[in-house]
């Protein structure tokens, strides 16, 4: 068998092992096969930290586990901590004895004991299970506390909640009639796993999966598995399970889930039902992975990193921390303080503009705070609970103001993501965070039900029963709000409880969820409030969604002009007239791109128009850096404002700040990219050199003209990224102690400590020179004559990459292609790099919610292609 082994593709067939194993509670022996590296790592002359026992599920082997195998002894010899693997083939499974008697769920976790106690196993033990092998692995754990050092599953589960159906792919091939026929009698079921890997497994892969279940005599444990499924409470493995589940929830000890959202089987259902047992586990969504996760991840890579951290804590159970979040030193006031201060004011507390040509709303600070109250209790009432996930599919106003501030009240945890990421980035985001609760208007239910999204549904109106029944709606804000009326508030939450998830703009990637505290919450509100002298008389106008819902926590009137603030670009010069008007507000937020349609409508502008702006001493613009032409021209129509370009991210709002006068000081400097000033308050900077591969593998320092990763520290922070363990590890990995992370935007310091921006890391060109960043060259192309905006982005081999301009122009192209001889040169007389081509297009690809960063890893791929004589069609 062994010499059949080696022949299996990444199978290190010199671990492959046989033992007869006694059955307990009989007289049987069976002979199981495994994987065990300890003979190698003898070899080594290494001793193991600890025991990785690793069990598969249905309808895999142990081949499954390969990787694991290998990288461990890649490690051992490479001189990290050493992990014996031990990867078994279940009985009736593999290479393992065919028995040929039913063995259900508590049977298989007593043969697993069986198997540990014949190899007279001694701790510290780290499970690791996937499908049936996590539940049985799991199982193996809650029953060997005594030797149990951590436990790590992908896409399992130990419960299966009541009058919801199992999967469907399961349900059919349980179906009587179907079970023997697609489980055994043929290779149905298996294939039909095989074919669940994203990408594809190669064919030799397959038909390693496939070696021991070449005939139905030896695929009757995979139709035992199915059968074995509790489908309900009646089944007799429903109890063994229900005994696991709880069991899971008392483990105390180091976890680490990984997961594949795009499983047909294991949902993310699953995944949340295992993060409320283990919340204190360490947990990554791999998005776009399936089923087979160790086949479609890296997850060898994601396993042994985490137990080397386990091994640096001296390998013992922990009791992780109750929450996320990062105490912080330093006062705290609750965001709804000010709210709760003013609830008996009568003057305008939100003002809303983008009615859609209906008349604009305003909200006094008692009804705001009245609404607030009711809502916050009325939740309460209906079960919503502290720590409970609310996602708000509410367009930006009074009503999701007020929704927003009823969750944080009761210590709900909001979950916001951007109706800009288009449905299928929204869906994405809703699933990967599973809300307890939705609550939306009806386009954001309509698309909850249609796309099976998780959570209860509360509509913003009081909808028909049969509407209400259609989107599977169980109440609204006006009769939750009405019931909590006069009912007590529960206990306000703790600084260091997590309030929201926001997500990013999905700009670089897949949008990912930033999960905040109360603490840093209210720190992003203290330190807006403070750099920019924020007082109840203020007033601010915002055309930038994150904060327009910040004006209660100021204690400050806020306004909306009238636009779709989930698309920047429908701003007009009038409409912010107009709201600072309504507003007497002397603060203007605005996005790049929505300036950008202000200055360009500013023609419009009545006298009127022009005294109501003159009023405006604060204006701000925030989300992408801003060049001094377009900030300048906006701070010609409020010319008695002082303009700022403040630099931040989802991840910290407010990092750096700069003015236009600050700008221009720096004009003449020899410095390359946009300069976005100095830090914030008690803010700190530091940059993480680039090496000759374009790697942020520097140490972190404040060094003047070195070209790095930007890397930062603020009260206001993040907590972690929801359910992205490996991404939070990265954005911390090489930084200073303390509350640290790392931006993925290039750029450098200069000698007074103002920093420069000079792109993303992902978009970093490594040429034959050494990196370089793309904002510097982009900035000089765009003062050619003709060029609206412009992006350098690299085509070639790695470490010979060349320089192209993609450039839109003025007037815009009818079609992409190649630059006119004219504009090539003028582009080429302006850059400070060779370019290996100039092409032109109608539009550059911007992210959607500010409409402003260029997806030049998409532009990348254009230019390529095209250059490579492929068709030239649109971005």
């Amino acid at each position: 068998m062994i010499r059949a082994l080696a022949e299996l593709p990444g199978l290190d067939a010199r671990c492959s092992r046989t033992r007869r194993v006694p059955e307990s509670g009989s007289d049987a022996v069976h002979e199981w096969h495994f994987l065990d590296t300890a003979d190698e790592l003898d070899r080594l002359g290494v001793s193991p930290v600890g025991t990785i026992l690793a069990v598969h599920g249905n309808p895999t082997w142990s081949y499954l586990w390969r990787d694991v195998v290998s990288a461990s002894l890649r490690a051992a010899e490479a001189g990290a901590p050493a992990w014996r693997v031990i990867a078994v083939d279940q009985l009736d499974m593999g290479f393992s004895t065919r028995t040929g008697s039913a063995r259900p769920l508590a049977r298989r976790v007593a043969d697993l004991d069986d198997f540990t106690s014949a190899l007279a196993l001694t701790g510290p033990v780290v499970t690791l299970g996937h499908d049936w092998g996590g539940v049985i692995s799991l199982g193996w754990a809650v029953e060997h506390p005594e030797l149990l050092a951590g436990v790590i599953a992908l896409n399992t589960a130990v419960h299966h909640p009541q009058g919801v159906p199992i999967p469907a792919p399961l349900r059919v091939a349980g179906l009587r009639g179907v079970l023997a026929a697609s489980t055994v009698g043929t290779t149905a079921f298996l294939e039909t796993t095989l074919a669940l890997a994203h990408p594809p497994l190669r064919s030799d892969v397959k038909d390693a999966y496939r070696a021991p279940y070449r005939s139905a005599a030896r695929r009757g444990g995979i139709g035992g598995f199915v059968a074995d499924i509790p489908v309900d409470a009646g089944h007799p493995s429903f109890q063994a399970l229900e005994r696991i589940a709880a069991g899971v929830a008392d483990l105390r000890v180091p976890a680490l889930l990984l997961w594949g959202p795009a499983d047909p089987i294991f949902s993310d259902r699953y995944l949340d039902d295992l993060v409320d047992r283990l919340p204190h586990a360490d947990v990554h969504r791999f998005e776009g992975a399936g089923h087979l996760i160790a086949e479609d991840r890296p997850y060898a890579d994601a396993v042994l990193s985490w137990l080397g951290e386990i091994a640096a804590s001296e390998v013992r159970p922990i009791v992780a921390p109750a929450t996320a979040g990062h105490p912080m030193s330093g006062g705290y006031t609750p965001l709804w303080a000010a709210l709760d201060a003013r609830r008996t004011d009568e003057d305008v507390a939100v003002l809303d503009m983008s009615t859609r040509g209906a008349p604009a709303r305003r909200v006094t600070w008692r009804q705001l705070d009245d609404r607030v109250r009711g809502l916050a209790a009325g939740l309460a009432a209906i079960g919503v609970r502290k720590g409970q996930r609310v996602s708000v599919l509410v367009p930006p106003g009074p009503t999701l103001t007020a929704v927003v501030y009823a969750c944080l009240r009761i210590g709900a945890v909001i979950v916001v993501a951007d109706a800009g990421l288009g449905v299928r980035g929204l869906s994405r985001a809703v699933r990967g965070a599973w809300p307890d609760v939705v609550i939306g208007e009806l386009p954001g239910l309509a698309a909850a039900r249609a796309l099976g999204w998780p959570g209860i549904r509360i509509s913003v109106p009081r909808l028909p029963r049969a509407a209400a029944r259609a989107l599977g709606v169980t109440a609204d804000l006006s009769s939750i709000a009405g019931a909590g009326a006069a009912a007590a508030l529960p206990i306000e939450p703790e600084p260091d409880d997590p309030a929201a998830i926001l997500f990013t703009s999905g700009s670089t990637g897949p949008a990912k969820g930033v999960a905040y505290t109360h603490r840093q919450l209210s720190a992003l509100r203290d330190v807006l409030a403070a750099h920019f002298g924020v007082t109840a008389d203020t007033g601010l106008v915002t055309g930038f969604a994150p904060f327009a819902l910040l004006g209660p926590a100021l204690g400050t009137r806020s306004a909306t002009p009238d636009m779709d603030v989930s698309a920047p670009r429908t701003l007009t010069a009038t409409s912010v007239a107009v709201a600072v008007r309504e507003s007497d507000a002397q603060i203007v937020f605005l996005s790049p791109a929505a300036i950008l349609n202000v200055v360009a409508t500013a023609d419009a502008l009545t006298e009127q128009d022009r005294r109501a702006l003159a009023g405006v001493r604060t204006f701000l613009s925030t989300g992408a850096p801003v060049g001094e032409p377009l900030l300048a021209a906006a701070a010609a129509l409020m010319p008695n404002a002082v303009a700022h370009t403040p630099y931040g991210m989802t991840e910290c709002l407010l990092v750096t700040d700069t003015t236009l006068d600050g700008i221009r000081a720096v004009a003449s400097a020899a410095d390359r990219g946009v300069c976005v000033g100095m830090p914030i308050g008690t803010n700190r900077v530091l940059i993480s050199a680039l090496d000759a591969d374009g790697l942020a593998t520097g140490i972190t320092s404040d060094s003047a003209g070195v070209l790095g990763e930007v890397v930062i520290s603020a009260p206001h922070l993040k907590a972690s990224y929801d359910r992205l363990w490996l991404t939070d590890r990265g954005s911390v990995q090489g930084t200073p102690d303390g509350r640290w992370h790392r931006t993925g935007d290039v750029g450098h310091l200069d000698a007074d400590g103002r920093l420069w921006i000079e792109g993303r890391l992902p978009h970093v060109l490594v040429t034959a020179d050494g990196p370089l960043a793309p904002v510097g060259p982009e900035q000089r192309i765009e003062a050619a004559d003709g060029v609206r905006r412009a992006a350098v982005v690299g085509v070639g081999p790695h470490r010979l990459r060349q320089a192209v301009a993609v450039v839109e122009t003025i007037p815009d192209a009818s079609a992409p292609g190649l630059a006119s001889p004219e504009l090539t040169t003028a582009v080429r007389g302006h850059c400070d790099v060779p370019l290996a081509a100039v092409l032109v297009v109608p539009r550059l690809p911007t992210d959607i919610r500010h409409n402003s960063k260029i997806d030049r890893t998409r532009v990348s791929r254009w230019a390529e292609r095209t250059l490579a004589g492929g068709r030239m069609d649109r971005l």
